[in-house]
């Protein structure tokens, strides 16, 4: 039987969706699973790492580990994946994931693969499937090698109702800190916006959007909604947006309940960052748009008219 550690994704003292999602699948195809999760006081976690699926609890507190540091990370995961004896280590698609799975994959001279989006085992052979090129193409990867690390694409996998595990915590010891580089302070974004890797829906707008005054109309509908609020590389070489709000091939991955692009043609960069959302809602004046072919429903117009029908359709429904 495989058996497969699941990193826990935690952010600001919550568990992400993602260890779930990762632990599901791991259920799904017949694994013994466990979660390895690094921190401070997150004694309180510990019901929802059960709930989410694994059947072994790897719990890394210390007051040393508040902040994410790749080093001391790196070697937490390797020693819950040593106890464990795990067959495959699990990222969810984060900063720290992808900062600290070559390190684990070193340390374990093991295989590494990024942005996943399938794996299949049969006996003692692994395979993967990974997308390359953009997207454009879907390749089918033999591991020749008896570990595993992989950072799975999000939206990959979906969290299974009704999903419990077993509560087994394995208390690991805190690892010596890392001399070769010391976090000092973690600055974050203090816009209060919501995070686009959060967000179950994404309203991202493109070129079409052309000034200050079009990404305003967009972000109302974007406040309206609740909804992450993104961008095309256009809008963020233009000045119009920050470079953290940037979807697409360089920027950031999402794989929301419902993204709307506005105003954004479809450039296949864009669509790299964008295709795993599980509805695609399109708003373009050019009918021969590359964006209406990956959309689920798409609306021919020009975004200044469509976008406050929009809002004044929400606020129908709403009220």
């Amino acid at each position: 039987m495989a058996k497969i550690l699941v990193v826990a994704d935690i952010k600001q003292g919550e568990l992400k969706s993602s260890t779930a999602e990762l632990l599901s699948k791991a259920r799904a195809i017949g694994a013994e699973t466990a979660v390895v999760a690094v921190g401070s006081n997150m004694s309180s976690l510990t019901p929802d790492l059960v709930n989410a699926g694994s059947d072994t609890q790897y719990m890394a507190d210390d007051p040393g580990l508040e902040l994410f540091s790749a080093g001391p990370f790196a070697s937490c995961v390797v020693d819950a994946a040593k106890q464990f004896n795990a067959n495959l280590i699990w990222f969810g698609f984060s900063e720290s994931g992808k900062a600290a799975a070559p390190r684990v994959a070193a340390q374990l001279e093991a295989a590494c693969a990024t942005e996943i989006t399938d794996v299949v085992i049969d006996g003692e052979q692994i395979e993967i499937v990974r997308p390359a090129i953009a997207n454009k193409v879907m390749q089918r990867v033999k591991v020749n090698t008896g570990q595993l690390v992989a950072v799975v694409r999000a939206g990959a996998f979906e969290a299974a109702d009704g999903v419990t595990g077993t509560e087994n915590i394995v208390t690991l010891s805190p690892p010596p800190s890392d001399l070769k580089a010391v976090i000092k302070e973690l600055v974050s974004d203090a816009s209060g916006e919501i995070d686009l890797a959060d967000a179950d829906i994404v309203i991202s707008i493109g070129r079409g959007a052309k000034d200050q005054a079009g990404v305003d109309l967009v972000k109302e509908l974007a406040n309206d909604l609740n909804a992450g609020f993104g961008s095309s590389r256009a809008m963020v070489d233009g000045g119009f947006m920050a470079h953290n709000k940037q979807v697409g091939q360089t920027g950031k991955i999402v794989a929301p309940s419902l993204y709307m692009a506005i105003g954004i043609s479809g450039a296949i960069q864009h669509l790299a960052g964008m295709n795993g959302s599980k509805v695609i809602l399109a708003v373009n004046k050019d009918p021969e748009a590359p964006i209406f072919n990956v959309a689920d429903y798409g609306i021919v117009g020009d975004l200044f008219e469509v976008v406050p029908i929009l809002r004044e359709e929400i606020k129908k429904v709403r009220s």
